[in-house]
């Protein structure tokens, strides 16, 4: 399944640069779908590759990695579909080899990754018992895709969501809920330590995950994580592992968007001389997340590192 539509053309050069065009333009968007676009594109260059030798397939096929990277370099997803396509490179022996291992590893990712929200959900579902009173914030589709099941399961679920300033995206989240017929209640951001005493487990997405396994998501996260510890409540992080970045095995910071002002405050709101900062994510430590519940499993957050190396090597793309 290729996210772009090649038709029958043979000039794989061709495919590559119409992808990375694609995503760039935002004509592809959405960590899932630009994951599977740039995995696809990788399989069709193996597939239609004229070269002769082994050397030039690996030197090739770095080429044409760098360039669908550079389409959106800060998205891990895209990266890992990349990365995961051409992890049997350095393996093969021939070209035949080489080539065939991007196309089968780059159809794994496309077709792991598309069923990957629905896995978690069968996954994360099986954790929550009858008359669980769930807390979630923001609005991601693996957490949400959970509760739902469970609720489907008739488990008898309650849930807390937090509104989530300043895009509201809890306003998402609550009517998906609700029209999925889950009890749902709508939170201030501020009500979280008050209501985390009637809460029995936490989920939350994940926007990138640390080869440490801390979590960054979006901002608010990290005090939620702090007030389940502190009680004792189960905080689980829902996410496919194509949030798991592998930059950060070899050291790379996850950079913070900070975006402006005027999604908090107009100025009729407060003077200029008032500063505001208004980060997108935070870090949540690993020793405040029970587990990462991903489509390969649970997967304990100091187990991370393993499983990144397991499935994206050490984080070096062709390049």
């Amino acid at each position: 399944m290729y996210i772009i539509s090649h038709g029958n053309r043979e000039d794989v050069t061709d495919i590559v640069a119409e992808t990375a065009q694609a995503i760039k333009d935002m004509r592809v968007r959405g960590a899932g779908r630009i994951a599977r676009a740039g995995a696809s594109a990788m399989g069709a260059f193996a597939e239609g590759y004229k070269g002769v030798s082994i050397e030039q397939f690996r030197n090739d096929a770095g080429a044409a990695a760098k360039t669908i990277l550079a389409s959106r370099p800060t998205a891990v997803s895209l990266r890992n579909g990349v990365l995961y396509s051409v992890r049997g490179l350095d393996g093969a022996s021939t070209l035949k080899e080489a080539v065939d291992s991007v196309v089968r590893d780059s159809a794994e990712f496309v077709e792991s990754s598309s069923h990957a929200v629905e896995r978690i959900a069968e996954v994360g579902a099986q954790t929550v018992r009858d008359g669980d009173v769930i807390l979630t914030h923001c609005n991601s589709n693996a957490a949400v895709g959970v509760i739902k099941r469970a609720n489907a399961e008739k488990k008898n679920i309650k849930v807390y969501a937090t509104e989530t300033r300043p895009w509201r995206q809890g306003l998402i989240t609550s009517r998906e809920l609700a029209e999925a017929g889950v009890d749902v209640t709508l939170i201030v951001d501020g009500a979280v330590r008050s209501v985390m005493g009637k809460v029995d487990r936490v989920f939350v997405g994940a926007d990138t995950v640390a080869s440490d396994g801390s979590l960054y998501n979006k901002v608010g996260t990290s005090q939620i994580a702090l007030a389940a510890n502190e009680l004792g409540k189960e905080f689980s992080v829902c996410t496919e592992t194509y949030k798991f970045s592998p930059l950060t095995l070899r050291g790379e910071p996850v950079i913070i968007e900070e975006r402006g002002r005027e999604e908090v405050a107009s100025e009729s709101d407060v003077p200029p001389s008032v500063k505001v900062f208004n980060p997108v994510f935070d870090r949540t430590p690993a020793k405040y997340i029970s587990s990462y519940i991903t489509e390969n499993g649970i997967i304990h957050p100091g187990a991370v590192f393993g499983e990144m190396l397991r499935l994206f090597g050490t984080g070096r793309s062709k390049e």
